[in-house]
Parts: C-alpha cells; structure tokens; sequence
C-alpha cells in the first residue's frame, strides 16, 4: 500500500511529503541521484563560462571538451552510485533508516566475541601498496565521548605510508544488550607533507542528519546485510556476513571460525572489500577488489 501524500509549498517549490513507507530507501536513492546531478549541472554550467573567456579558439574548444567529457563522467558515476543504493535498498528491505537509540541500552564494556574494545588493547596492520607500505595502528583509549546520550568508547586508528602519517582517526564505539557493537562516528585528520590537511570523511551521529550503524553483530548470520553508518552522500558503509566459519592463514597465525563480511560503499560503487574477523581477536585480514592490496594483522597485544 502507498503511504498517504501532503503537499505544501515553499516559496515557488512544491514540496512532497509522505508516511513513513516500504519504499523510502528507494525514494531516497533517487532524490540523492537528483541532487547529483544539479550539482553536476551546476559546475558543468561555471566550467563553460570560464571557456567563453578564452581568446584562443583551441583553447577554447579543449576547454569546452574537458567539461563535456568531465560531465558525462560524472553523470555515469551518479548513475552507477544511484544502482548501488537501490541494490542495497534491496538487501535492506527498502524501508526508512532510524535505528531507535535508547542510551539505557548501551554500555561501553565491548567484548563482542568478533570485536573487543578492551581498553588499552593495540592492534598493528600492514598494507602493501603502489605508494608504499601502508601501517595501520589501532589503539582503545581510556576516554570516552557522550554521542546522542551514549557513552562511547574511542579507538584511535592511525594509518602511516612508509613511516609518515597519512591520517589519524578518532572513532567511537558502543554495544547495546544484544553484543551489536555501534558506530558513532569519527574525526578524521588527514595530512599532506607532515601537515592536517582537511578533516574529509569526519562525522558524527545526531548532527547534519547522520546516524550510527552496527559494526559487528552480537550473532552475526550468513545473508544478513546492515548499514555501518549513515551520512547520505559522505558516510554509507555497509556489509554483508558471507560467512561464520572460514579459515584465515597470515603470517602471524593460523585462524578458524572466523566472521567474513562483504563491505560496500555505494558512493564508491568499485571498493569492495571482504574482512576477516577472528573469535577473541577481532579484525585480521582484508582483501580489496579492485587491487591486489591486502591488509593483514602483524601484532596484537591487551587483549584478554
């Protein structure tokens, strides 16, 4: 059944609401792909302004040619980011995403079997990449920050390309009374030449209607699909357990049991990436689908 509509004007906008309904994820997608495409629009319109203003025809002509071919790429990535939320729409039921946070329902005691937060727990990870070896160092602090009236735990997270810091992450955690741990949200400092040069991926529950997510499940199941967090347009993680007992074997051991989930990112329709999780130990290795690239566990210590 449709949801019953209202209508009501804003200045010369007409302006469409409803009733919470089946279909608003898939609502959503399409107003987001709108919105994409205005903006599109928008700089598609200001880079050929700047080409009016070139006295030199081939200049301008080039100048015309970058912003159709900059346009049409642009469009077709919309157009591909509007199909990856519609297919997550689809694995998510298509209804509307406000998880109820009770703060009485959470604690910042993370002992989830596939992801412990202990505090002072310390995980180190390498990557190889084409730009170098990429080290990735999580470490649980003692401090905690109230997040939509939750007390959450912060895990510091920080990423360095051949020894020098690329970016470093304040995250913040919380599990409810069924083991699902929560994301809250992050600020992320991001650096250019030993200097922070933006902040770019940074967001928190409860402001400029971004919402938490679950990170890992009390009781994971195979085909079971959830949002990690939620900022349309900048923070849409999502995953997909594939698995409860896959084996892993890295150099640092030998796991079993282990938690594989499928994680997904419909702004980057491309970065597909399957985690391992092992009992007691937490997240160990990660493979990359449209690279070679690996991320794999080298040290953990803190740990009960």
């Amino acid at each position: 059944m449709n949801a019953m509509k209202y209508t009501f004007c804003v200045g010369s906008i007409v302006v469409v609401t409803a009733t919470a309904s089946a279909h608003e994820c898939q609502r959503t997608a399409r107003m987001q792909l709108t919105a994409a495409n205005l903006e599109l629009r928008e700089d598609y319109e200001e880079r050929l302004a700047v080409c009016l203003n070139l006295g030199d025809y081939s200049e301008r002509l080039e100048c015309v040619l970058d912003a159709i071919i900059e346009y049409g790429e642009g469009a077709l990535l919309a157009r591909e980011q509007y199909q990856a939320r519609l297919n997550l729409c689809t694995k998510l039921g298509g209804g509307i995403y406000d998880p109820e946070i009770d703060p009485d329902n959470f604690t910042t005691v993370i002992d989830n079997e596939y992801l412990p937060f202990p505090v002072g727990a310390h995980w180190v990870y390498e990557s190889e990449t084409d730009e170098g070896l990429e080290t990735i160092d999580i470490t649980v602090l003692p401090e905690t920050r109230v997040i939509c009236g939750v007390e959450c735990v912060s895990v510091r997270d920080v990423v360095s390309l051949d020894g020098e810091p690329v970016e470093d992450t304040i995250d913040w955690y919380a599990q409810d009374m069924d083991g699902n741990v929560w994301y809250f949200g992050e600020i992320s400092f991001n650096f250019e030449d030993g200097f922070v040069a933006n902040i770019d991926g940074s967001w928190l529950a409860g402001e400029d209607g971004a919402k938490p997510g679950i990170v890992m499940l009390g009781n994971p199941t195979v085909g079971t699909t959830y949002r990690q967090e939620w900022l349309l347009g900048e923070a849409e993680d999502a995953a997909t357990v594939l698995s409860t007992n896959a084996t892993v074997e890295i150099d640092f051991d030998t796991f079993t049991n282990c938690v594989q989930t499928e994680d997904f990112l419909p702004p980057e329709p491309d970065a597909l990436e399957h985690k391992y999780y092992a009992p007691g130990i937490g997240f160990i290795y990660e493979t990359k689908a449209d690279s070679d690239e690996t991320v794999e566990l080298i040290s953990v210590s803190g740990l009960p």
